[in-house]
């Protein structure tokens, strides 16, 4: 009986199921919309804040205390706080409510990331707050935020060395001398444009003048310095503090003094702390002035999608009560801004810092604040290194002030653009139709064609989830970091401005070609920082590799383990630390200079690493060097295995010496294996942000600063200019592409020109350079 071929099944048709799908859709709509205000209801409200230490404890009680919906309570860094908000927030994964100082207020407004506080406030609740602190939250008639804490600086007292506090700021400056070798009459972050904002008041100077324009020029801000200068010169104050280093002093009982606000206190040992008492800053006898420092008011803020909840302003509400400041008054000791809030009788810590607030500046809401640090900081630094007088780095600063709040880019036409990729798709679309016309006159090779795919399918099954995974994680980022670039401006403002940014990087931004901060100069900078340090990188790594590599070496295991802790400590730490020992004062580098010197009988001067660019490149290059030999000692030693023993015995039975053998023989075999190291360590180290960013900081005057560095300055410290800062990376990865292609033109071998036989199989190839070691 013949044999009957069974049928499969009839599948449903595509379009039926898409009918279905559509159908379902549709009436499932409805009832998502009627759910979602309870679905969004019911989802935890996220809380976003900086704080450490008891800031945070404090927080955390006051949230347990909260009898609502759930709170999603996230920490995140410092330094990375601002720019998260404007990344999540208008994606809507951004926070509910956020907790921020109110200096940004007039940044987030601009950016749409914060909305006015509504029925948070309860009716009439203005009047308990203290002072300027509502006012520093309230634009254009609305409040923008809940004040929680005022903060500004004050002084602190070590009372195991001084007993009473200081009419003037000269007084202080009078303890040189008469208290014990090697304590400082006062420490505090000297370089800091914040940290000196107090004397800059006390010469009648702004960081921020009328208009938004840059206020720190002129006789006063000149006197200012020369001051701080002179004070650093008699040793009233240490150079270089950072806050670490004023930390440390002052639990050492090596600071007499120091202008610090109340998170400082948290940084004290139980003996500093009882030792310490807070007092107002005094006035200065020069002028007659008091020293009035920025007041910064710390703010619980709606996003958009949080003022729509209820819940989260009840959350709000709650954060800015009076319960919550009594609490934060008690476990972080931050001063309240409420004045239903008692401060505990005799409580001369709270007690000082509410009074210095009285006097204290609040800091400007505009966005024009955020681009005065960093030209005022350098120029500060410039000054108290004696490298420029005050009015050349003063002038600089307000050139850089002026050069980043300049005028946005005029609008471009997008039809060069539009053109461009209808020309593209025209040229893909051509190649489609040449490939088709191809397969109609060869129908044998297309159906040849469709098997090979049809068998290659299930190796593209097992590279499908990587061809995705790259796809979204790689060349997605990379087609939007391209189109940004051809923007410019920030929120409402943001425009299509073509090669505009482009054309800005590679002019210069009008000025000389190689001025500082030109592209050119950081170009040529971030060239040498990469030569340098994979030459030694490679010099060194495969040095160590030869050494370790010799079977006669003992504990050979110990010693591979030990060298490549460098390369398995984070980089950021690593950077820090090497940061610390570069230290003028205080630094173990200079320490062992100088025990050097005496040993040899000399006398150096401890070297300043970071006032000049060849002593800040070598502290960038050497943290470098230190966290990058172990990858090419490692990729050397793997290589070294592959190298055959035979051929190296052979050579040296001909007569070979063991420079020889290493020039003609190991070298070129372990070259292959180089090649792709070397190549990834240039890229690595032509994008190290991390130890240009944290040693040096680009010091001095940002000679050090190399690509990447500077297009994290574009985007984070310039007024965030996303444009910009993407036209500089689209420039990197140009350069790194044409730097990394191998332009070596290779000529096709004829087949006839191929011997016949070869070698035997299974025989290890003998380079042409070892018949040449004799």
């Amino acid at each position: 009986m013949p044999s009957r071929r069974l049928r499969p099944a009839p599948r449903p048709p595509a379009l039926a199921l898409a009918a279905l799908t559509l159908a379902a859709l549709t009436l499932a709509a409805p009832a998502l919309i009627l759910l979602w205000p309870a679905l969004a209801a019911a989802a935890p409200i996220r809380l976003w804040h900086a704080y450490r230490d008891d800031e945070a404890r404090a927080l955390d009680a006051i949230v347990a205390a909260f009898k609502g919906a759930e709170v999603d309570l996230l920490a995140v860094p410092f330094d990375a706080y601002a720019s998260k908000l404007q990344a999540a927030i208008p994606m809507g994964e951004g926070p509910d409510l956020f907790i921020d100082a109110h200096e940004r207020l007039g940044d987030f407004r601009a950016r749409d990331l914060v909305a006015p506080v509504g029925d948070a406030l309860d009716p009439g609740g203005e009047a308990v707050f203290l002072g300027p602190a509502l006012a520093a939250v309230r634009q254009g008639g609305e409040i923008f935020g809940l004040p929680i804490s005022q903060k500004c600086v004050a002084l602190y007292m070590n009372t195991a060395l001084v007993k009473e506090a200081p009419a003037t700021l000269e007084d202080i400056a009078a303890l040189v001398g008469s208290l014990p070798q090697g304590v400082y009459p006062l420490a505090y972050e000297a370089s800091n444009a914040y940290a000196h904002m107090p004397i800059l008041s006390a010469f009648g100077g702004a960081m921020l003048g009328e208009g938004d324009q840059f206020g720190f020029v002129g006789p006063g801000p000149e006197r200012s310095l020369e001051f701080v200068r002179a004070l650093i010169a008699r040793r009233v104050v240490p150079e270089d503090a950072n806050g670490a280093l004023v930390t440390d002093l002052f639990n050492a009982g090596r600071a007499a003094f120091v202008i610090s606000g109340p998170w400082f206190a948290g940084g004290l040992g139980e003996e500093a702390r009882r030792r310490a008492r807070v007092v107002p800053l005094p006035k200065v006898r020069e002028t007659g002035l008091p020293m009035r420092p920025f007041l910064t008011v710390e703010a619980v803020m709606l996003s958009p999608q949080g003022a729509r909840r209820a819940e989260a302003r009840a959350l709000a509400r709650h954060l800015a009560g009076a319960a919550a400041a009594a609490t934060r008054l008690q476990i972080a000791r931050t001063p309240p801004v409420r004045s239903d809030v008692a401060v505990p009788a005799g409580d001369a810590f709270i007690a000082a810092f509410i009074e210095q607030a009285k006097v204290a500046i609040p800091m400007p809401t505009s966005p024009a604040m955020r681009s005065t640090w960093e030209p005022s900081t350098r120029a500060i630094r410039k000054v108290l290194r004696g490298d420029a007088p005050p009015d050349v780095a003063l002038a600089e600063a307000k050139r850089r002030f002026d050069d980043v709040r300049r005028p946005v880019p005029p609008p471009a036409s997008p039809a060069p653009l539009l053109v461009a990729l209808g020309a593209l798709a025209l040229g893909l679309a051509l190649r489609w139709v040449r490939a088709a016309r191809g397969a109609a006159a060869g129908a044998a090779r297309w159906r040849s064609f469709r098997r090979s795919l049809v068998r290659s399918i299930p190796a593209y099954k097992y590279v499908a989830h990587a061809v995705v995974a790259i796809g979204v994680l790689v060349m997605v980022p990379l087609v939007i970091g391209a189109a940004t670039s051809l923007f410019a401006g920030r929120g409402e403002d943001l425009r299509y401005v073509g090669l505009a940014n482009f054309i800005s990087i590679l002019t210069a931004r009008g000025g000389p070609l190689f001025a500082s901060g030109s592209f050119y100069l950081v170009l040529a900078v971030t060239v040498l920082w990469t030569a340098v340090n994979l030459v030694l990188h490679v010099l060194l790594g495969v040095s160590l590799a030869l050494l370790l590599h010799r079977p006669t070496l003992r504990l050979r295991a110990l010693y591979r383990v030990l060298l490549i802790v460098p390369w398995a400590v984070p980089s950021y730490v690593t950077a820090l630390s090497w940061k610390g020992m570069f230290h003028r004062q205080f630094g173990a580098v200079n320490a062992l200079v100088e025990a050097v010197s005496s040993a040899l009988g000399t006398s150096i001067e401890p070297i300043a690493w970071f006032s000049s660019f060849t002593t800040a490149f070598t502290a960038n290059v050497t943290t470098n060097v230190w966290l990058g030999f172990p990858f090419m000692m490692v990729v050397t030693l793997g290589a070294l295995t592959a190298v055959p023993e035979d051929v190296l015995e052979a050579a040296e039975v001909d007569g070979a010496t063991r420079w020889q053998r290493l020039r003609k023989i190991t070298l070129p075999l372990i070259r292959p294996v180089l090649a792709p190291a070397v190549t990834l360590g240039a890229i690595w180290t032509f994008n190290m942000f991390n130890v240009v960013f944290l040693v040096s900081g680009g010091d001095p005057d940002g000679t050090t600063d190399i690509l990447v560095s500077e297009a994290y300055r574009w985007a984070f410290t310039r007024e965030a200019q996303y444009g910009y800062a993407a036209a500089y990376s689209v420039l990197i990865f140009v350069l790194l592409t044409l730097a990394t292609r191998d332009w070596r033109f290779r000529r096709r071998t004829p087949v006839s020109a191929i011997p016949q036989g070869g070698v035997a199989a299974g025989s290890a190839p003998v380079p042409a350079a070892a018949t040449e070691a004799t």
